[in-house]
């Protein structure tokens, strides 16, 4: 982690035996140059690549099983993930299949990989995901009209490279997107029931970290300082929720990016105070060390009124990036709010980690709210 430490990448992939790597990335950070330094570190020590730009986002599930075609035509060994979460998560997917059988489908879910693919590394153009440093990759499967999700330690990168600079030319738009979700990683997880000591530490520290940079990383790109605290809170928060967990945000929040194509990390803030204020009962106590660590002065407070604190911290947050959290703004018809509940419900996984319980009736009150 650091700045230019893009420049590693050739090393990196020499330590891990070398070999024609595949770089998988999206057409929009191939136009943007960004693959320039990633490319020079590469042919300084003469390590032969192939790039496949083809990701979309919110990748389907045919643009990983397309990666994994290639990877095996052109004679590949490593593979290298450059880009936003979409492309991190596909370079998981081509690793997982350049060593088992089948399309990604066939692994949805719970360690269901059998054994390791090709050697991994990720590196982030963005500030949210942390992809780069979970177990979990996410595609979408286009002919169901759903997310799907492979959890595996054979997704774990063998190396990711954390490099700020590659961050900078993100737009304001896509910077307060990324940014908050790598908020919601930290929220979700730090009230998960499935919290630790240590998903604890990483949640706290990235918390505090975004909501004092994320404003001023949207509002001057160029602010190396501000880039830099985003890029180590985004990874921070993914290495909170590989070991807590996430929870409703995630789940309430799948159905808009699936029916209407928002971004995840819009679609995450956007149901993010809703669902703190639903949960509030469930998690008090930490929803008030939270409050102080977003800045709020809760001195004098109940537990429950400096827990709300923190939801009043995130709106501010919020109206700071100019970003809605009202899901009307968004041009979605309230009659719609019917299919975003059964989308939701889909999702119950993620109620099993929630710090409080939710029925159809508790889904739909929220959706009523956050419209």
């Amino acid at each position: 982690m650091g700045r230019n430490t893009v420049g590693s990448v050739a090393g990196e992939i020499r330590q891990l035996g070398g070999g024609k790597v595949l770089i998988v990335t999206d057409p929009g950070v191939a136009k943007a140059g960004v693959l320039a330094p990633v490319e020079d570190s590469l042919k300084s020590m003469a390590i032969p690549y192939f790039s496949y730009d083809g990701v979309k986002p919110e990748p389907p599930s045919e643009v990983i099983d397309h990666g994994a075609a290639l990877f095996h035509a052109e004679g590949c060994r490593l593979v290298l993930g450059v880009g936003g979460g979409s492309s991190l998560d596909a370079a998981k997917g081509i690793s997982i299949l350049a060593g088992n059988k089948g399309t990604i489908l066939d692994y949805t879910g719970l360690d269901r990989v059998p054994q390791r693919g090709a050697p991994l590394v990720l590196m982030p153009t963005t500030a949210g995901t942390g992809s780069e440093v979970t177990r979990v990759l996410v595609f979408t499967d286009e002919r169901e009209n759903s997310k799907n999700v492979v959890f595996s330690r054979f997704a774990i990168a063998d190396t990711a490279i954390i490099d700020p600079l590659l961050t900078v030319g993100m737009s304001p738009l896509v910077t307060a997107d990324t940014g908050m979700d790598a908020l919601v990683h930290a929220v979700e997880t730090y009230v998960s029931m499935n919290a630790t000591v240590f998903s604890d530490l990483y949640a706290e520290r990235a918390m505090e970290l975004i909501v004092r940079w994320l404003p001023a990383a949207c509002a001057k790109g160029t602010n190396l300082e501000a880039r830099t605290h985003m890029s180590v809170a985004a990874t921070l928060a993914g290495l909170a929720f590989g070991s807590g967990g996430l929870g409703a945000v995630h789940a309430l929040a799948y159905p808009l990016g699936t029916e209407y194509h928002m971004t995840h990390g819009r679609t995450n803030a956007v149901m993010l105070p809703h669902v703190m204020r639903f949960n509030l009962a469930g998690a008090t106590h930490k929803y008030a060390r939270m409050a102080t660590l977003m800045g709020r002065d809760v001195t004098g407070l109940s537990p429950m009124a400096a827990a709300g604190q923190a939801v009043e911290a995130v709106k501010e947050l919020l109206q700071a990036i100019r970003v809605s959290f009202q899901i009307g703004d968004y041009g979605i018809p309230r009659g719609d709010l019917p299919k975003l509940v059964e989308g939701a419900l889909k999702q119950a996984r993620l109620f099993v980690p929630n710090p409080r319980g939710l029925e159809e009736d508790d889904v739909r009150l929220i959706y009523e709210e956050a419209y």
